[in-house]
């Protein structure tokens, strides 16, 4: 198949979808998680959840990079767009993220220079037209998009931009992995792995899900076909497995080249995860050799007490451990509208596919 229309085929979903109720084991309860934002998101929006037997459970996990985003970098970051002379480029979702006292929106509204940008070229491309205020990107992200700001690194000092810098935020999937199979809280069968995650960093960094947790594992493209057909493969595994059902995109060793850029430019640190704590060796932190882009120690934000709404529950929607529902907050004092935790803000949010589809979503089970 290649086309997107073909992957939305009411018929071969419905197709598979029998084929699964055929294929479980009605004696058992199997509880998946997905661990991207996009697999979370299309779940809801072709209510998936609906089409499958009651004891196959679809828990969402930290697959959002901005929701996972700690305070404390929300807080440097409005810190630094305070200072005079600065601009910050941000992707769109954290413009409306609380940090603990305020948030970029509102930083925004009162005055800070904060422009909205697509991809890093943008974020360079500003450097360029403003030489007399300093550009500072927000790098949030897993390893999709790692790459493009190692690269846009590389290039500003090949092309001389001084006025360029990045506040790393960024993370790596696997980290956040071993900290949920470790969780007690957390009752995980098998995993739906990240396709884009994984066109980078190919299969073999989960193998340790199979090989020492005896998780079952399938990397899954993101079209309902794709999750059906990958939530197949789970429960028809013998033995547990990192299968790729993403075959048409990822390949077993990912990119290399993307790899290179990443391991040139960043080196692993601890990271802080929102709901799951630090994580060790979870994070990316910019090398000593391209400090002169490190906006931390460019600026050295200073911030007050980190603080975060006890109200909300984004921590445990974040390790699978509640639902959206459970939030008191939800859909009354949090909305997209009036977001009070980062996964409502972001479009790849389980709060907000909860939100944004629990009329469509007939068979979500809350």
């Amino acid at each position: 198949m290649r086309y997107v229309d073909e992957f939305r085929d009411s018929r071969l979903i419905d197709k598979v979808a029998r084929k699964i109720h055929r294929s479980a084991d009605h004696s058992r309860a199997y509880n998946f998680m997905d661990v991207c934002g996009t697999h979370t998101m299309n779940i809801f929006r072709f209510g998936l959840r609906a089409v499958l037997p009651e004891n196959i459970n679809l828990i969402s996990g930290p697959g959002c990079p901005v929701c996972v985003t700690a305070n404390d970098f929300l807080d440097k970051a409005i810190a630094i767009s305070r200072m005079p002379g600065v601009m910050i480029a941000t992707f769109g979702d954290m413009f409306r993220v609380p940090g603990s006292y305020s948030s970029l929106e509102k930083e925004k509204a009162r005055g800070a220079a904060i422009k909205t940008v697509y991809s890093t070229i943008d974020a360079l491309d500003m450097a360029r037209r403003y030489p007399s205020k300093e550009i500072v990107f927000l790098g949030v992200g897993f390893e999709t998009t790692v790459p493009t700001v190692g690269a846009s690194i590389l290039k500003a000092r090949k092309k001389g931009i001084k006025n360029y810098s990045v506040l790393c935020a960024h993370k790596t999937m696997p980290g956040a992995l071993i900290a949920i199979v470790n969780d007690r809280e957390v009752a995980v069968d098998g995993f739906l792995l990240p396709g884009h995650v994984s066109a980078i960093i190919g299969k073999a960094p989960y193998e340790f899900l199979s090989k020492t947790y005896k998780k079952m594992c399938v990397i899954a493209g993101f079209e309902p076909l794709d999750i059906l057909e990958s939530i197949l493969m789970l429960i028809s595994q013998k033995r547990p497995d990192v299968e790729i059902e993403y075959s048409r995109v990822i390949s077993a060793r990912g990119n290399a080249a993307a790899r290179s850029v990443i391991n040139k430019v960043f080196a692993p640190c601890d990271a802080e995860w929102r709901g799951i704590g630090m994580i060790k060796n979870s994070g990316l932190k910019i090398r000593n050799d391209f400090r002169e882009f490190d906006a931390e120690r460019k600026f050295r934000p200073k911030i007050g007490r980190v603080r975060e709404d006890k109200n909300c529950l984004c921590g445990d929607v974040l390790k699978g451990v509640k639902k959206p529902t459970e939030c008191k907050l939800f859909g009354r004092a949090c909305t997209p509208e009036h977001a009070v935790g980062s996964c409502m803000v972001s479009s790849e949010g389980t709060c907000a596919a909860y939100y944004r589809y629990r009329a469509k979503d007939a068979g979500l089970r809350v």
